[in-house]
């Protein structure tokens, strides 16, 4: 859950756009930097309130390409370039690039977070057979293991039937 309510953030912006606070009083005010509220006032001047509004959002590789190409051709700083493209946080921008120098485009791809899951492994014999073969093995060993287990049986009965021919003393 976000820190502040859409509420506190439409305070800040209306507090500064009216003049009536300065961005440190209202970081004062709200327990947080300056910056942060600079890049609300920024956010909310390029798209208005939707920017405000607490998004989770995945972008794709060619969007965060676009982002940083634009910084790059422009000389945008990336506070400005999260303003300008509604990115809620500019601390994404500044990883996006700290990772497009270091790994490349491949460094960009949307990684998947959290527990991964569960798959059922496959053999490796269903590879190299076909799966009717794979199929009648398993049936056949079942058929023994039937068999190995009816044996049992009919010996435990035998015994158990007999008499007992040996007495201790």
């Amino acid at each position: 859950m976000s820190k502040f309510t859409l509420e506190d953030k439409l305070g800040a912006v209306n507090g500064f756009l009216q003049e009536l606070k300065s961005f440190n009083t209202i970081a004062k005010e709200l327990n947080t930097s300056k910056s942060v509220v600079m890049n609300w006032v920024k956010q909310y001047e390029h798209h208005g309130i939707e920017a405000l509004k607490t998004s989770y959002t995945n972008y794709s590789i060619q969007y965060k390409l676009d982002v940083l190409s634009y910084m790059n051709e422009n000389g945008t700083s990336p506070n400005e370039a999260a303003a300008i493209f509604n990115i809620p946080q500019p601390s994404t921008i500044r990883k996006w690039k700290r990772v497009y120098e270091k790994e490349g485009i491949d460094g960009l791809q949307s990684s998947k977070k959290g527990r991964p899951s569960m798959k059922k492994e496959i053999k490796k014999s269903t590879k190299s057979k076909g799966y009717v073969e794979e199929l009648q093995e398993e049936v056949e060993r079942l058929r023994m293991e039937n068999a190995y287990l009816k044996k049992l049986n009919a010996l435990v009965q035998n015994k158990e039937k007999s008499p007992k021919k040996t007495k201790r003393k």
